[in-house]
């Protein structure tokens, strides 16, 4: 990983690309947020990585398998490519340690706000964080971006509005609060 490496930004999915619908599991339940696809176009253009990095505690809890994880992936990616956009990566966490699924039910450094996902894409993309962003409509997502020297953007969309006070009262504060994901990009981009 080098000092001078790619820069990249990092998404939460449900509620940041696409409407939130609680524990997403079904492809046709799949709806993107108006000018997402947009946006993720506009990063690829201007030489961001895009990377999906999302909890889907759903398969600890037992309401739904990875193969509905990866249905709904491929449906995102499947409508964003139709749409001009791309995604370079999409990883997810399955585990929760409250879970009902044994398999899954445990503690672990990929679930947000832990590092695991970023550092695996660190790794595979050479990314120098410092130059990258997360964004997502959760204090995981804040919180991840804090945890890896990234900056953080806030979105109201899903579940952000809720997140604003708790994060406010933690001390806990994102670099930016956005409406949705393209007002986040046009932040980016002003910063380049």
């Amino acid at each position: 990983m080098s000092a001078k490496g790619r820069r990249a930004v990092f998404l939460d999915r449900d509620g940041t690309i696409n409407v939130e619908v609680g524990y997403l599991s079904r492809p046709e339940d799949f709806v993107l947020i108006d000018g997402s696809a947009q946006a993720i176009k506009r990063l690829n253009e201007a030489g961001f990585l895009v990377v999906v990095v999302s909890n889907q505690s759903g398969v600890a809890r037992g309401y739904f398998g990875e193969r509905e994880v990866a249905r709904v992936n491929e449906t995102m990616a499947g409508q964003l490519e139709g749409l001009g956009a791309r995604l370079d990566a999409v990883y997810y966490c399955p585990h929760y340690p409250e879970g009902t699924v044994e398999k899954y039910r445990r503690e672990c450094n990929c679930r947000k706000p832990g590092p695991g996902m970023v550092r695996r894409a660190q790794e595979q993309f050479d990314i120098d964080v410092s130059r990258s962003y997360v964004v997502g409509d959760h204090r995981g997502d804040i919180v991840l971006a804090k945890n890896v020297g990234a900056r953080s953007i806030l979105v109201v969309t899903g579940h952000g509005a809720e997140e604003i006070d708790k994060l406010k009262g933690e001390g806990v504060l994102p670099d930016y609060v956005t409406n949705n994901l393209a007002e986040a990009v046009d932040r980016i981009l002003s910063e380049q």
